[in-house]
């Protein structure tokens, strides 16, 4: 442990003398700190703040990437081409000792810039109410949809694969199903997918006067005193001539209602108008929850709207409460920029052992990009032709496969709502990424670089 601790070291130091690790330091520093009083997001002191954090971790989360392929690949390149490595060998140095040590040395180098970066973002975040010019109602908004970590519920969506395979039978008997359908066992199957799309959306829209019901179980708020928050999304058969849907919500244990007894808890009932195609939230008081953490919501489409009413699949309905800090999330949202850091320096580090520093760039760089839009490819290629998908299919895929999904899972993505960051995400991401990526590249490293030919014995 020495030896690699003093490898470590070294190439801290050696990357802490390179000017351009120093000029992505300044310049990370000088940008945070002017994004800090110049952003403004929607005018809002929520859009301020929201903006500020989603570009501020964004920048730092590439910066930091950029400068750890960077100094990776060179810590090793540079001691091999400017042969320092012949006076470390011949130490009682073993070669994966210096491997890992190089590897450890990035890593403590990301480290120590992730907090010093992290720690900027949150006190200019947690200091910008006080230095913005905002009234009671903006600061409300921000504590509580903004400076917390909201647990989401969504509706569990129904089974219709017996609704499905009776009205696929239905439809055979009668002759609606199109020629060619039934004997074809991949046309019958996309068939019946989208008889699922079309029965499952009717399940999710509510006729005129109609009601839709949802339930909720398990509903444990961090504190039951504090207010719980329902968060929906209207689309509609025909546009309303203003745009806006009249509705109303009732809200508890609607066991209750169902079998007419004296409510043991508050039922509330909630009457609004809003803009379809707009994300939009209400509050609920917490002991609308069942002491079995049981919560019933009811939508009623009044007959003023005079359309059908459809909550979207995605983003139709959730129920958010607080389930945790928002400073705790931060800390989970800064690991999972580590985590991310901790693959590429072991991604740079592994193209060292046997590239020269351009292409080893290269190629981290390529990596990199393909993680960063692996979704992107993914579901471009569902669009092609079948001969193109197949080639995808056994070529290019089974290697995306291979990288870490950065585009799927982003920090932005949970603090810029105020969404929970679980820890049990946090860990799976971590295995996945550290233990089944860069773990197998920090050992492949290793076996490359102890069978390297360093130098050649010239007689």
């Amino acid at each position: 442990m020495r030896s690699i601790w003093a490898i470590a070291v070294n190439t801290l130091r050696q990357a802490l003398r390179l000017k351009i690790a120093a000029v992505f330091i300044v310049l990370l520093l000088v940008l945070l700190a002017t994004m800090g009083f110049k952003m403004t997001g929607d005018g809002t002191l929520k859009g301020r703040e929201q903006a500020f954090v989603s570009y501020g971790l964004s920048l730092t989360a590439l910066l930091l990437a950029l400068l750890t392929i960077f100094v990776g690949a060179y810590s090793l390149t540079s001691d091999v081409k400017d042969r320092q490595v012949y006076t470390v060998l011949t130490k009682p140095i073993r070669r994966f000792q210096f491997v890992l040590g190089k590897l450890v040395g990035v890593v403590l180098l990301d480290a120590v810039l992730i907090m010093l970066f992290s720690t900027v973002i949150y006190a200019i975040t947690v200091s910008m109410p006080r230095l913005v010019d905002a009234d009671d109602e903006q600061l409300a908004q921000v504590r509580n949809e903004f400076f917390t970590a909201r647990a989401s519920l969504t509706p569990a969506e129904p089974d219709v694969s017996a609704e499905v395979d009776q009205t696929y039978e239905d439809m055979l008997r009668a002759g609606d199903v199109p020629a060619g359908v039934d004997e074809n066992p991949v046309a019958r199957r996309n068939y019946k997918n989208e008889l699922t799309k079309r029965i499952s959306l009717r399940k999710r829209a509510a006729l005129v006067n109609g009601e839709l019901e949802w339930e909720f179980h398990n509903v444990k708020p961090l504190d039951p005193n504090q207010n719980l928050y329902v968060r929906f999304k209207y689309d509609v058969a025909l546009n309303p001539y203003d745009l806006q849907i009249y509705s109303r919500w009732i809200i508890g244990d609607l066991r209750q209602l169902r079998l007419a007894q004296i409510p043991n808890t508050p039922i509330y009932s909630v009457e609004r108008k809003d803009l379809i195609r707009t994300s939009h939230e209400f509050e609920i008081p917490g002991d609308a929850v069942a002491d079995d953490g049981y919560l019933g919501l009811a939508f009623l489409n009044v007959g003023l709207n005079d359309t059908v009413v459809i909550f979207p699949p995605e983003d139709g309905l959730e129920v958010l409460y607080k389930a945790d800090t928002f400073t705790a999330n931060f800390i989970r949202a800064v690991l999972l920029v580590f985590i991310r850091l901790v693959f590429l320096a072991a991604l740079a580090v592994f193209s060292g052992t046997f590239l020269s520093f351009p292409v080893a760039i290269l190629l981290c760089l390529a990596v990199f990009t393909m993680a960063n839009m692996s979704g992107f490819i993914s579901e471009s290629f569902e669009f092609l032709g079948e001969t193109v998908n197949k080639v995808y299919y056994y070529s290019l895929k089974p290697l995306i496969s291979l990288l870490p999904q950065f585009d799927q899972i982003s920090p932005s993505k949970f603090l810029i709502p105020g969404r929970l960051l679980k820890w049990s995400l946090l860990g799976k991401l971590g295995f996945f990424t550290i233990c089944l990526k860069a773990v197998p590249l920090l050992l492949l490293s290793m076996l490359i670089f102890t069978y390297r030919e360093i130098a050649k014995v010239i007689i």
